[in-house]
C-alpha cells in the first residue's frame, strides 16, 4: 500500500530528525549498533541487549497481529512510510525495540563503567522519546500504540532483568544451547499467528530471531572455545573513547559491518536460489518468497548466518588483522 496523501514539507528540521529517529528502530539500526557494541564496548552488554530484544521483539510482533488494531486512518493522517503500513497498530514495535534497547543498554553498563547515571538515564529517555515521538510524526501509529509499546517493554523489562544473568550464563555454558537456540526461534516462526492478508511481520520476526539464533550459538561457541565471554576476562576494549583510539574503533567496525552485510548478501543469493530451484520459481518472485515455506527459511538461515559471523567470524577477522 502506498501513502494515501500528498504532503509538503513545512519544517526540515522536524522531517529529517524523525525520519532518522523512525530509522533507530529499524534493521539498519540494529545491523550496525548491536556488532558495534559486541565488538567495541562489552560483550556481555551486548549479549543482555540481544537476550531482551529478541524476545521483547518477538512478543510485540505476535501482539500485533493477535490484538488487529488497525494503524491510523490516512485522511486525517499523513503516512510517510509505505512498507510497514501493511502491518497493524498496536503495540507499537519500534516504541518496543528502543525502549528496550536503550534502557537494557543502562542497566547493563551502570554498575560496569563509571559515568553519571544521571546522564546514562536521560540518554536512554531521549533515545526511547525519540523513536516513539517519530512514530506519531510519520503518521503510523497513534499515542496509544506508543504508549502501550514503551509500556509492555519496559514491563518486559522488569521481568526479565532477574533471570537475565541466568539465562546469559545457560547460553553460554549450556551443552543444550546451540540445539536449544536453533530449534525454538524456528518453531516459533513456522507457528506464526496466520492473517488474512500478507503483513512483513512475519518476515521481520524471523529475521530477529534467526539473528539472536546466529549471534547465540556463536556466544556459546566463543565461551566454549576461545578465551571466556564474561566481561571480566574477554577481550573487549571498553568504551572506545576512554580506552581505545578512534581509528581502531572506527577500523574495527568498517572492516565487521563490511563482512556482515557482504555474508547477508551471500547467504540471501544462495538460500533464494536453493528455495528457487526446490519450489519452481524465479529469485525476483515477490509473490513467492512471501510464502510460509520460502520466507522463513530463507530469512532465518540468512539471519542466523549474520549473527553468527558478527559474533565468530568478525572477531576472528580483528585478531588476525591486529585489530583488537
Amino acid at each position: 500500500q502506498g501513502c494515501t496523501q500528498k504532503y509538503i514539507v513545512k519544517n526540515y528540521f522536524y522531517y529529517y530528525l524523525f525520519k532518522f529517529s523512525a530509522a533507530l528502530g529499524e534493521e539498519i539500526f540494529y545491523i550496525t549498533f548491536l556488532p558495534f557494541t559486541y565488538w567495541n564496548i562489552d560483550h556481555s552488554v551486548s549479549r543482555r541487549m540481544i537476550i531482551v530484544w529478541s524476545i521483547v521483539m518477538y512478543i510485540g510482533q505476535v501482539s500485533k497481529d493477535i490484538l488487529k488494531w488497525p494503524r491510523p486512518l490516512s485522511p486525517p493522517v499523513v503516512k510517510l512510510e509505505v512498507r510497514t503500513n501493511a502491518e497493524y497498530g498496536m503495540p507499537s514495535t519500534h516504541a518496543m525495540a528502543a525502549t528496550a534497547i536503550s534502557f537494557s543498554f543502562f542497566i547493563a553498563t551502570m554498575n560496569q563503567y563509571k559515568y553519571p547515571l544521571e546522564l546514562g538515564l536521560v540518554a536512554a529517555f531521549a533515545f526511547s522519546t525519540l523513536v516513539c515521538l517519530s512514530r506519531l510524526y510519520t503518521g503510523m501509529h497513534t499515542v496509544l500504540d506508543v504508549i502501550g509499546g514503551a509500556l509492555i517493554s519496559a514491563v518486559l523489562l522488569v521481568l526479565l532483568y532477574p533471570a537475565w544473568d541466568t539465562i546469559d550464563h545457560l547460553l553460554l555454558t549450556s551443552p543444550f544451547c546451540p540445539l536449544f537456540s536453533i530449534v525454538v526461534p524456528l518453531v516459533l516462526c513456522y507457528n506464526y499467528p496466520k492473517l488474512d492478508y500478507y503483513s512483513p511481520t512475519r518476515g521481520d520476526t524471523t529475521t530477529i530471531l534467526g539473528a539472536a539464533a546466529g549471534a547465540t550459538v556463536g556466544f556459546w561457541l566463543n565461551n566454549q572455545y576461545a578465551a571466556s565471554a564474561g566481561p571480566e576476562k574477554s577481550v573487549q576494549p571498553g568504551f572506545p573513547l576512554i580506552t581505545s583510539t578512534m581509528v581502531f574503533v572506527l577500523a574495527r567496525f568498517f572492516v565487521g559491518i563490511l563482512v556482515v552485510l557482504l555474508t547477508r548478501w551471500l547467504m540471501k543469493s544462495v538460500v533464494l536460489a536453493v528455495l528457487g530451484y526446490r519450489y519452481k520459481f524465479p529469485m525476483g518472485d515477490l509473490a513467492a518468497r512471501r510464502r510460509l515455506e520460502v520466507e522463513v527459511p530463507y530469512k532465518f538461515v540468512t539471519y542466523s548466518c549474520v549473527g553468527f559471523t558478527a559474533t565468530v567470524i568478525v572477531p576472528l577477522l580483528h585478531e588476525l588483522l591486529g585489530l583488537l
